[in-house]
């Protein structure tokens, strides 16, 4: 996915003299500064910078966060995540800390770096062909969950991505979720992968465009459904859907960034479905790409993984602040900003 703003501001949430656990804006920020610290602890790596010369640190000391453990990609040996643990002064521990995570797991997107883009790049196309399930790198991420989860519970574990390592918190979380461990998760831009519909101006149109759509997915997927019935004994197929619905990741998206921007027309299309009295078309045809059913279709898919950007339900938070390009529409830095226009909403599935 797009890289990280390569002058990256150093100030971070200043504006924060003080944390409130309880308040959504604060975890926002924190869990964005934390994501922030991945990237840079990678470029002090790769620049040389240690010990007083390193810049990362105070993204997570500020916060009263230790760097716990650094996760480390197999190919490339880049650092890619890191397992944050909350370690607060005994000062604070006398107030309340009710809401603050344990720990927090947080992922990094791509950097644009000699030691790491050739495998960066290597994972944006594996999050394009729904593959990414299948790459060493994320099962050093899920082991690293897993092992997280049981030593201190899913309820004291954040998850935390970018671009990319958006990608990759929310196939841990979904991952999680299908084992009922429901971790609180920030999503920042996360991708979307499919063609940019939200860019046409005209309502009636793209309402047209995914109607069409998805009446096409719905039968595709109902087709698709009726074949495993008859494989498996005419045994009904569960709904991966219901399965995961319990799960509410945050997703933090802009209207003016391509790569994440088609989430607001994915809940907004599966209301108005509702709406209109074709809720049970929608049903079908959110679970599934009408890519990746014409793939199976047309037995090239490699296995049933549903699409990784496509899940049940969510609190969706739109930035509605306007962005002066693709880069800052894109970046991590504008979900520590102090004074956005946010427009939140929470999207249950039914």
């Amino acid at each position: 996915m797009a890289s990280e703003r390569e002058c990256f501001d150093l100030s971070g949430p200043l504006h924060l003299t003080s944390i409130d656990w309880e308040n959504i804006h604060h975890q926002r920020s924190v869990a964005a500064s934390l994501v922030q610290g991945v990237y840079i602890v990678e470029r002090d790596r790769q620049e040389k910078r240690e010990g007083s010369e390193a810049l990362a640190p105070p993204w997570w000391e500020f916060f009263h966060f230790k760097l716990l453990r650094q996760l480390v990609d197999d190919v490339g040996f880049s650092i890619f995540g890191a397992i944050y643990e909350f370690n607060p002064p005994s000062t604070l521990r006398q107030h309340s800390l009710e809401g603050r995570p344990c720990f927090v797991i947080a992922f990094r997107g791509t950097l644009t770096k000699s030691d790491s883009v050739s495998r960066d790049l290597e994972l944006d196309v594996e999050v394009i062909r729904n593959g990414l399930h299948r790459t060493s790198r994320f099962e050093i991420a899920m082991q690293a969950v897993r092992n997280m989860v049981a030593a201190a519970g899913d309820s004291n574990v954040w998850l935390a991505g970018h671009s990319l390592g958006s990608s990759m918190a929310m196939l841990a979380g979904k991952t999680m979720a299908k084992n009922g461990d429901f971790l609180k998760s920030f999503l920042f831009n996360p991708p979307f992968v499919s063609a940019p519909i939200e860019r046409i101006k005209d309502k009636n149109v793209k309402h047209g465009i995914r109607f069409a759509g998805s009446v096409i997915t719905a039968g595709l997927s109902f087709a698709m459904k009726a074949k495993q019935q008859q494989h498996q004994g005419n045994r009904s197929v569960e709904d991966p859907f219901i399965t995961l619905s319990s799960w509410f990741p945050s997703l933090f998206v802009n209207p003016c960034d391509d790569l994440c921007s088609e989430y607001i027309g994915y809940f907004e299309h599966r209301k108005r479905m509702e709406q209109i009295g074709a809720g049970a078309i929608e049903r079908l045809a959110t679970q599934n790409s009408l890519g990746g059913l014409l793939m199976h279709a047309m037995g090239k898919a490699s296995d049933s993984e549903p699409a990784l950007h496509l899940i049940p339900s969510a609190n969706l938070t739109v930035n509605l602040t306007p962005s002066r390009d693709l880069k800052e529409a894109h970046g991590i830095h504008q979900w520590w900003a102090d004074n956005m226009q946010l427009k939140s909403e929470v999207h249950r599935y039914k």
